[in-house]
Order: structure tokens, then sequence, then C-alpha cells
């Protein structure tokens, strides 16, 4: 009998249509701006740690900047691929 009522209940709701929030737009401006900003912060990652392995191997100190390069990069494979492993998690 309850099982029924909610049933009822449930099928009255029908299927709504998805629609943004008010300020949506804006948010999503501003992630844009963060994914731009995060994109050029890595770029100037690389070429700083690409101009310190330079410094590295002219001066013959030791080599810390690989890891640097390596870091950057993944941090931007990461970065770029945010949106598409959301997608995946969320469905």
């Amino acid at each position: 009998m309850i099982l029924a009522a909610v049933y009822d209940t449930w099928a009255q709701l029908g299927n709504p249509t998805p629609e943004a929030p008010p300020v949506s737009d804006k948010i999503l401006q501003l992630v844009r701006y963060f994914t731009w900003f995060v994109l050029l912060a890595g770029i100037c990652a690389i070429i700083y740690a690409g101009g310190r392995f330079a410094w590295e191997k002219w001066t013959g100190g030791g080599l810390e900047s690989p890891k640097m390069v390596a870091g950057a990069m993944i941090g931007g494979i990461v970065a770029t691929s945010a949106g598409t492993i959301m997608n995946a998690v969320i469905g």
C-alpha cells in the first residue's frame, strides 16, 4: 500500500528537463580563465626548467631539473585532461 503511494507520487513528478543555474555563464567563464592560467603556468614551468637544465649542464652542477620538466609535463597532461577525467568519473 505504501509502495503504491510512493510509486504514484513518483510517477506524477515526471521527467524534469535540466536547467542551468542563473550564474552558470559567469562560473564557466571563470573556469575558462582558470584553465588558461593553468596552461600558461605549465608552459612557464617547462621553459624555466629547460633553462635551469641548460644552466646545470653548462656549470656542471647536479641535474635536478629533469625532474622539474617531467613534473611540469605530467601536471600539464592532468590539467588539460581534467575535463575528460571528470566526464568519465561523473558519467
